[in-house]
């Protein structure tokens, strides 16, 4: 009767961790099979009664105090190993975990239901306790076995994030969003700033401007837009104080200006660029807005308005001057710059007209800048399709690229 009752405390104790009933622990012994010598089970009944009251370290020298006992059998064995892998899941002791998984495993005595949980639970132990690279060495063994846990997936990137080998994440990251875009759903924010993040680090700044698009796709919210317009600006390589308008642009299609500075800003630049209706229209949405008003700051949004009309009628009048200037240049970027104040103007076809002469005659300092405006032109005055065709032919690394992608996504939403 004392064999019996230690031999069911050892198995009971084992079953802990692994979330079994006393009958069927580790699927191969029962309370009345298991064979646990009395110089072994006080140990193990011991260590259980010290999980049971919280002490797991205390457990622990239990265990160890049975694992001296020598010529222990299988079940012995089994009860001991399962019993560690409790206490070493409390203690945070990952190693102690493994030693335990790698013995029943070996023993045939981990039941197959348990054999994910448990490489989970040492993969996340790893992962607390600073050791990233046997954390991602653990979730990709859970991976390979068949698991499909989210959690191991976030351990699993966790680690890549830390261990600095971005390459696997990003691939996963890119695979995932491929495969729910392939099944018609939208790939989830976790996958998609995983991507960006590992593109980032990569230095691969194309592929992050696609992914930045993408959750502009499927998350467009203002917050969203308001970050990504931030970070432009500061984005290596982008030519921030060339595109201050185009950034001031998007904003304004976005619903993210910030304030009575940004729509004065954006007013005076665009007015300084040959473009005073785009300013003038500027302000009237600050106006409208109720962020400006005429008489601020000394009524300087009104004089501001009476300049922007003065240039409106100007550029009216010097039209046909202008026109015949850009004809005579030997580059094609007046005539595209005319084209698009004339269709901000409302003047579409004209202005259309201009644009695309200005574009056959090429020759220009920055060709992806021209491509963008004419997008740009052929947007403002609805001809998405072709806006859509015209920005994803720009390629330049200067930030031109990235302002068409923008602009892309601002197409498919209707906003202008």
């Amino acid at each position: 009767m004392k064999l019996k009752l230690l031999a069911t405390a050892a198995v009971g104790a084992a079953a802990l961790i692994l979330g079994q009933t006393p009958e069927g622990t580790l699927g191969v012994m029962s309370q009345a099979s298991a064979q646990v010598r009395p110089d072994v089970g006080k140990h193990l009944k011991a260590a259980s009664d010290l999980l049971k009251a919280g002490k797991a370290v205390e457990a622990m020298g239990k265990i160890r105090e049975a694992e001296a006992v020598p010529g222990r059998n299988a079940d012995e064995n089994a009860a001991l190993e399962g019993l560690r892998i409790s206490a070493a899941s409390r203690t945070g002791d990952a190693d102690a975990m493994v030693k335990g998984f790698d013995a029943l495993n070996a023993a045939g005595r981990l039941p197959a239901a348990q054999k994910l949980p448990m490489m989970e639970s040492i993969a996340g132990t790893y992962l607390r306790a600073g050791n990233t690279a046997k954390a991602l060495d653990w979730a990709n063994k859970y991976f390979a076995a068949g698991g499909t846990s989210a959690t191991v997936k976030q351990i699993q990137a966790s680690a890549q994030m830390k261990s600095g080998d971005v390459g696997p994440m990003l691939k996963d990251a890119l695979a995932e969003i491929a495969a729910d875009e392939k099944a018609g759903r939208a790939p989830s924010q976790q996958s998609l700033n995983t991507a960006q993040w590992a593109a980032n680090k990569k230095g691969d700044t194309a592929l992050e401007s696609q992914i930045i698009q993408k959750q502009l796709n499927y998350y467009p919210t203002k917050q969203l837009w308001a970050a990504v317009l931030g970070n432009l600006q500061s984005k290596k390589g982008f030519s921030a104080s060339r595109y201050q308008t185009d950034v001031l642009r998007l904003r304004l299609a976005t619903d993210n200006m910030t304030g009575a500075n940004d729509y004065m800003e954006l007013a005076q630049l665009a007015g300084a660029a040959g473009f005073p209706e785009e300013g003038k229209k500027a302000l009237e949405k600050g106006f409208a807005a109720g962020v400006l008003k005429p008489t601020d700051d000394n009524g300087r949004p009104k004089r501001l308005a009476d300049l922007l009309d003065k240039r409106v009628a100007d550029a009216v009048a010097a039209q046909a001057a202008n026109e015949q200037s850009a004809r005579a240049d030997r580059a094609g970027d007046d005539l595209v710059k005319l084209g698009l104040a004339q269709v901000q103007r409302g003047q579409k076809a004209a202005g259309l007209k201009l644009v695309d002469e200005g574009m056959a005659k090429g020759n220009f300092k920055r060709p992806d800048d021209a491509k963008l405006y004419q997008g740009l032109a052929q947007y403002l005055a609805g001809e998405t399709a072709k806006a859509q065709a015209t920005w994803r032919a720009v390629k330049g690394t200067d930030g031109s690229a990235d302002l068409a992608g923008l602009w892309l996504v601002v197409s498919r939403s209707g906003k202008k």
